[in-house]
């Protein structure tokens, strides 16, 4: 996420006209890198050159400044050490010395940050993503993350959407304790849509403890009015800085540990001086499942119910593609560059892929059907509309249990986060919609339903 040019397409992938003819049969989102650039950017290097325009556009000092009160996500120095024309400067780089962060009290950064953003919806996109947004506005003395001033710039861009584009949504990643992150809504006058940050670290929890309480608690405290982006997996780890305030400390110590345990990474942030984990560097499947543990049958079942959680959830669903492929832990890829979250973003080969998941015996195979019969059957089910209205039914700790209404259907989800079979004779002889037969009453481990 180092950008070098906002407008430039990599001719390897194809141009801004492929782009257009994509968004003409599919709603796109682009993501908009608004906190930082690359340092091999025009504007960058025309910085170091010394061109008075561009010696605004970052944020820099003449010395190492100490500044422990600003959050940070990383364990690397906040300033980088740059030779300029002008001398030795020190620039702020909140997330690696390839990413120098804008300097937003220049009026023209803002302008042309902008215009990146119209840029963008003039190509046929509908949704833009708001990359690290938390962080684009510092302020000394302070943490530098999610102040005033930043949320009255996405309001900004939500004005701009609205006068140009009413169609289009802003989506805001903000990778915060939760409270922090729903904040991106403001009074219905800021984000459309906001990451679930909270969500990959609690469904996994549920699944490590055999219980799915908090992933209740956090719904009802939801309201029904805000719409998140739900997701479990991305190209960045298990964050767990939205689970903070939700988890306890030893669940979240847990976590970390199962991490390990499963052949993970753990990534850490600085915070008062000290290190605090902040992401755990791991397959999703391998973070719900053992791979010590070949033997063990519920393997793809177990997944393919971790990811029914999030689909039963309102708002809308992001699927990575390592998840929808059951991908493993890729452990070559940390070795060769030695960034721990390359074991989550292996490049595969078209040819082998296709192989696999014709393969009915591999992993991929499996985990790539299931998983594409459980979209059909959230894509066929009306009540899992987005926007429809949900409500925690308690069951069984063991069971994630949602009621979810559209118009006048309504359906009760029911997951099942452990390996035990759960009797509800109460519910016997109702037709779930997923299996398309009658209920018999017993939840099977890690069984998925939708009961009219």
């Amino acid at each position: 996420f180092a950008v070098i040019n906002y407008k430039e397409v990599d001719p390897r992938f194809g141009t801004w006209e492929d782009i257009r003819r994509i968004s003409r049969d599919y709603h796109l989102m682009v993501d908009l890198v608004l906190n930082h650039v690359s340092s091999q950017s025009k504007w960058f290097q025309r910085f170091l050159r010394g061109d008075k325009r561009y010696r605004n556009y970052f944020i820099w000092y003449n010395r190492n400044v100490q500044m422990p009160e600003v959050f940070r996500p990383r364990e690397t120095p906040l300033l980088t050490r740059f030779e300029t024309a002008m001398g030795a400067k020190y620039v702020w780089t909140t997330f690696s010395s390839d990413q120098i962060d804008l300097n937003y009290k220049n009026p023209e950064v803002l302008m042309r940050i902008i215009d990146v953003l119209l840029f963008y919806l003039s190509h046929g996109v509908e949704i833009i993503r708001l990359d690290a947004i938390g962080y684009i506005w510092k302020e000394p003395h302070t943490s530098c993350v999610n102040l005033s001033k930043t949320h009255q710039i996405v309001k900004l861009f939500r004005k701009i959407l609205e006068y140009v584009a009413p169609y289009a949504l802003l989506l805001t990643e903000a990778n915060f304790p939760y409270k922090d992150n729903i904040s991106y809504f403001g009074e219905g006058d800021e984000a459309h849509m906001v990451y679930q940050f909270a969500l990959p670290p609690l469904v996994l929890d549920a699944f490590a403890r055999k219980d799915a309480s908090h992933i209740h608690r956090v719904i009802k405290r939801t309201r029904e009015d805000l719409l998140f982006f739900d997701f479990l997996a991305s190209h960045d780890g298990i964050g767990l800085p939205g689970a903070r305030g939700i988890l306890t400390k030893e669940q979240i110590e847990n976590l970390v540990h199962l991490a390990k345990e499963h052949g993970g990474l753990v990534s850490y942030m600085e915070k008062d001086g000290k290190k605090e984990p902040y992401e755990l560097n791991i397959t999703y499947f391998d973070a719900i499942n053992d791979p010590r543990d070949q033997s063990d049958p519920h393997q793809v079942k177990r997944f393919i119910a971790s990811q029914a959680t999030m689909l039963s959830l309102r708002g809308v669903p992001g699927i990575y593609i390592h998840s929808l492929l059951g991908s493993r832990n890729y452990y070559e890829g940390v070795k060769k560059t030695g960034i721990k979250r390359m074991i989550n973003r292996q490049k595969l080969h078209m040819d082998d892929l296709k192989k696999e998941l014709k393969d009915i015996k591999s992993l991929r195979h499996q985990v790539f059907e299931n998983f594409l019969a459980l979209l059909d059957s959230r894509k066929r089910i009306r009540s899992f509309h987005p926007g429809g209205s949900k409500r925690v039914v308690d069951i069984d700790r063991r069971l994630v249990s949602i009621e979810r209404r559209f118009g006048r259907e309504k359906i009760l989800a029911i997951i099942n986060v452990s390996d035990e079979t759960i009797d509800l004779p109460r519910y016997e002889l109702r037709f779930d919609l997923i299996k398309r037969s009658l209920f018999d009453g017993k939840v099977d481990p890690y069984g998925v339903y939708a009961l009219e």
